[in-house]
């Protein structure tokens, strides 16, 4: 379930510009709230709805990213506050209205308005074969780091905004370090619950397995232990190029 929070008031543009991991002027667009360590809160996309801006959440984070908001406020001309909106989605021809997922175009559109749902769309196949990752599935609150997750490729992170929670590490990363483990697709011979460890031939742990969707999963692997013979409770785990 989501939740649509608003953000109200002549400085909402430039309250979330200097807390989020995207670019707010370029909205609507993906971003994540960090911790000043540079790990992942929240993310969410942000919509632009007259004089105000939405926030498109997971129901389960809501209720923290409301209060880390109104933390981070201060003295801001900003109004925060829930709404009743609720979000449809689907990937036919988009209604009046929807704005097209900013993540992925294979994502299709996304309305706000008084009913929700969506159009039968298989979300998991699509997430899996673009290595799209989802909240606390494959992004978990205080341990992921964004850019391991694909935020770049994804539109989630613009690196030319300015500062922001959490910008001074994950910037780093970018630009001092070459990533060392990340989201990778795998293809998978059966099943394993989601959060499986995967194991190397020698029994050294790789990674973790996540959504998994028609003999293929997302997978956060360390690079240097990707090979052949990785399996994930038993399971034969091969990882794609």
């Amino acid at each position: 379930m989501r939740k649509i929070l608003r953000v109200g008031g002549k400085d909402r543009v430039d309250f979330l510009q200097g807390l989020v991991s995207n670019d707010v002027t370029r909205a609507p667009c993906w971003a994540a709230l960090l911790t000043p360590q540079g790990k992942y809160l929240a993310d969410f996309l942000i919509v632009p709805d007259g004089d105000s801006l939405l926030l498109d959440v997971d129901a389960q984070l809501a209720d923290e990213l409301m209060r880390r908001l109104s933390m981070y406020r201060l003295r801001a001309a900003v109004e925060l506050s829930e709404t009743p909106l609720q979000v449809a989605r689907g990937t036919g021809p988009a209604p009046a209205g929807a704005i097209p997922d900013p993540r992925h175009s294979a994502l299709g559109w996304r309305l706000y308005g008084d009913e929700g749902g969506d159009d039968g769309t298989d979300w998991d196949a699509i997430r899996v074969t673009h290595i799209i990752p989802e909240t606390l599935v494959e992004l978990i609150p205080n341990e992921t780091y964004i850019l391991e997750a694909g935020f770049e490729r994804l539109h989630g992170v613009d690196f030319r905004k300015g500062c922001y929670v959490g910008q001074e590490v994950t910037a780093r990363m970018r630009h001092k370090t070459e990533l060392r483990k990340g989201l990778v697709g795998v293809a998978i011979e059966g099943e394993a619950p989601v959060g499986t460890p995967i194991l190397t031939e020698n029994g050294r742990e790789a990674g973790v397995l996540y959504t998994q969707s028609g003999g293929r999963g997302i997978a956060h692997l360390r690079f240097d232990r990707m090979g052949e013979g990785m399996t994930a409770g038993g399971v034969a785990v091969t990882a794609l190029s």
